[in-house]
């Protein structure tokens, strides 16, 4: 554990939702691993805190909380939370998210609506919570978990191309809005990663034919990301060291969206 005093996030409070599990976990490590105090919030709420324990006993500052980042209600609560124990809130790495893998015409009006709650909503809830707070101290960083299916489309993906294109646009506006408020809103857009919901996707995908094979992830991005790097990422987005990086999206893809 890094000292608190030095970490690049030292001083620092952030939230990191869906923070659990795959990138979202790697990066709630990093940043306590960084003098951050982390706040841990995933519908997964014995993970949360089990997480949160780990940061605790190697040194760091955590809590985890239990809740569904599509629900207004419980995110709110969630943030109430948050301020209850750390007072102030600098970083909002909103990261939860799923996927489905499925034909457009297969897709029902309910998996849409469902997958825009999780994918997109949540991150309109969550900003929505913490920018008051970020508002009154005259400065935060934001940043939202894109993907390369924002600009890149796949087959069996429509809906949640489309979601992340959102997510995508959605970040880059409320960094225009917000850049004369010391607010910094970027987002991170990684290629497939090594976590459960990346080996689900490229599993769905191989099954209904879409080529996901070993061959074709390394022309398309050498190899798998592992979620560390991801969550490199957006160490660095949250820290000082980004201060002029504002509206941004930082691809983590090895090339996938450059050729």
């Amino acid at each position: 554990m890094a000292d608190a005093k030095t970490g690049r996030l030292a001083g620092k409070v952030a939230v990191v939702s869906g923070g659990a599990g795959g990138c979202g976990e790697a990066a709630s490590l990093l940043f306590a691993d960084e003098g951050a105090k982390v706040v841990i919030v995933d519908r997964q709420g014995e993970a949360a805190k089990k997480l949160a324990e780990k940061i605790v006993a190697s040194g760091g500052a955590s809590i985890g909380i239990k809740a569904d980042v599509s629900n207004a209600a419980e995110v709110n609560a969630a943030i109430d939370e948050a301020l209850n124990a750390f007072d102030t809130i600098d970083v909002l790495f909103n990261h939860a998210g799923t996927i489905v893998v499925k034909p457009f015409l297969e897709t029902t009006e309910e998996e849409w609506d469902w997958l825009h709650a999780v994918n997109v909503k949540s991150m309109f809830l969550m900003c929505k919570a913490v920018l008051p707070t970020m508002l009154k101290a005259g400065k935060g960083s934001i940043i939202n978990t894109s993907s390369i299916s924002a600009i890149t489309a796949t087959p069996l993906e429509v809906l949640y191309c489309t979601t992340k294109g959102a997510v995508h646009q959605f970040s880059r506006a409320l960094a225009v809005e917000y850049r004369d408020k010391g607010i910094r809103v970027n987002a991170v857009c990684p290629g497939f990663i090594r976590t459960a919901h990346g080996i689900r996707e490229v599993t769905e995908l191989s099954a209904q034919g879409v080529d996901a094979s070993e061959a074709a992830m390394k022309a398309m991005q050498g190899r798998f990301c592992e979620p560390e790097e991801v969550a490199q990422a957006a160490l660095f987005l949250a820290s000082d060291e980004a201060s002029f990086v504002n509206g941004s999206h930082i691809f983590v893809d090895n090339t996938f969206t450059a050729v």
